[in-house]
C-alpha cells in the first residue's frame, strides 16, 4: 500500500522547507513544483535572488521581468541552464513556446523572441538551475517532515519581496502552522 503523499499530484504546488531542513540548498526555501511524474519531480526555488540582472544574460527578457529583475537560483541541478516561469495574460490560452503548469502559470521557451511574447505574457521570472528529485525521493522527504506541501498562488513565483516569501507562505497556512513563520533562521536563538 502506498502513502497519500505518493498518490498526490504535486505539479503546481509549493514545497515550503520546514525548520528542520538544514540542507544549504533548500534551507528556508519555497519551491514551485513544475512537474511531478513517476520518473521524479522538478521545481524551482522561488526565494533565492542573485545579483545578476536578467539583462546581462538574456537581453530583451528584462522588460517582462518584475522587480527584482535578476536571475534566481532555481536549485542545485544544472546551474548553468535557465528555466523561465511565466504568467500568461488573463484569457490567453496555450500558445507556441508556453507549457502550462497550473492556471495561467507555465514555463516559456527562452529561445523565442521576447518581443513576440509581450502580448501574451504578463510577467516572467528566470531561474538558473532547478531542484530535481528521483522517483520516490521527494515523497520520502515529505513523509519525513522536510517539506510542507501547500497550494501556490499565481503571485508566488513573481513576488517583489522574495526574501520574505518563506514567512509569508507559512503565515497564510493559518492556525499553528502560521507560527512557523516566526521560527528563527538561527536555531541557537530558539
Amino acid at each position: 500500500m502506498t502513502s497519500g503523499v505518493e498518490r498526490m499530484e504535486l505539479t503546481g504546488h509549493l514545497l515550503v522547507a520546514t525548520p528542520g531542513l538544514r540542507d544549504p540548498n533548500f534551507e528556508r526555501s519555497v519551491v514551485l513544483i513544475l512537474g511531478h511524474e513517476q520518473s521524479g519531480a522538478l521545481g524551482v526555488v522561488l526565494n533565492r535572488a542573485t545579483g545578476t540582472s536578467v539583462r546581462e544574460v538574456l537581453p530583451g527578457w528584462e522588460s517582462l521581468t518584475p522587480d527584482p529583475a535578476v536571475l534566481f537560483e532555481g536549485g542545485p541541478v544544472q546551474p548553468d541552464s535557465a528555466i523561465c516561469v511565466a504568467r500568461a495574460r488573463s484569457g490567453v490560452a496555450g500558445f507556441l513556446g508556453f507549457s502550462r503548469v497550473v492556471g495561467q502559470i507555465g514555463t516559456v521557451d527562452l529561445s523565442r523572441d521576447p518581443a513576440g511574447m509581450r502580448e501574451r505574457l504578463e510577467t516572467v521570472r528566470v531561474f538558473a538551475g532547478y531542484a530535481g528529485w528521483e522517483p520516490g525521493q521527494l515523497e520520502a522527504e515529505i513523509a519525513t517532515g522536510s517539506w510542507h506541501v501547500c497550494q501556490s498562488l499565481p503571485s508566488d513565483a513573481f513576488s517583489a519581496r522574495p526574501d520574505d516569501l518563506w514567512g509569508m507562505v507559512w503565515r497564510r497556512q493559518g492556525g499553528l502552522l502560521a507560527a512557523v513563520a516566526h521560527y528563527p533562521s538561527d536555531p541557537s536563538l530558539n
